[in-house]
């Protein structure tokens, strides 16, 4: 152990932190551009998805891709957004239960503020949740 430590120059540092930086974006980048994609009802109960075969099994596909990267990258000493990337690769993904999970995660604070709000800067309409849909 100590002989890899002592041939850890500050290069290797340096790279480890561009890593870390540039996936810290890049996961940024996705998840913003997936929060705008969404269609205002998607959280709620009857919000039926229109997407097509092709782009469930892409978007699929794409989702598990992140969730083996973000797996990789949250062993200790491999630099990266683990648990974002994890988290971007299940939003894209028909996983049974998931709004269910998002709507418990967005009721707590005032996230679902935020994501409003982020939304509305785009000029997005506002996530509607099960309870605020309409009957």
């Amino acid at each position: 152990m100590e002989a890899a430590l002592a041939r850890l120059t500050w290069a290797d540092v340096g790279f480890g932190i561009g890593i870390f930086a540039g996936t810290l974006v890049l996961n940024a980048l996705v998840l913003g551009a997936v929060i705008l994609r969404l269609p205002a009802t998607y959280l709620a109960d009857h919000h039926v998805d229109r997407r097509g075969l092709g782009k469930r099994i892409v978007a699929n596909l794409l989702g598990l891709v992140l969730i083996a990267i973000g797996i990789v990258t949250s062993l200790p000493g491999v630099p990266g957004q683990g648990l974002l990337t994890i988290a971007v690769g299940i939003v894209l993904m028909d996983v049974p239960g998931k709004r269910r999970v998002a709507r418990a995660l967005l009721r707590r604070g005032h996230l679902l503020e935020r994501v409003n709000a982020f939304r509305r800067r785009f000029g997005m309409a506002p996530l509607v949740l099960a309870c605020d849909a309409p009957s």
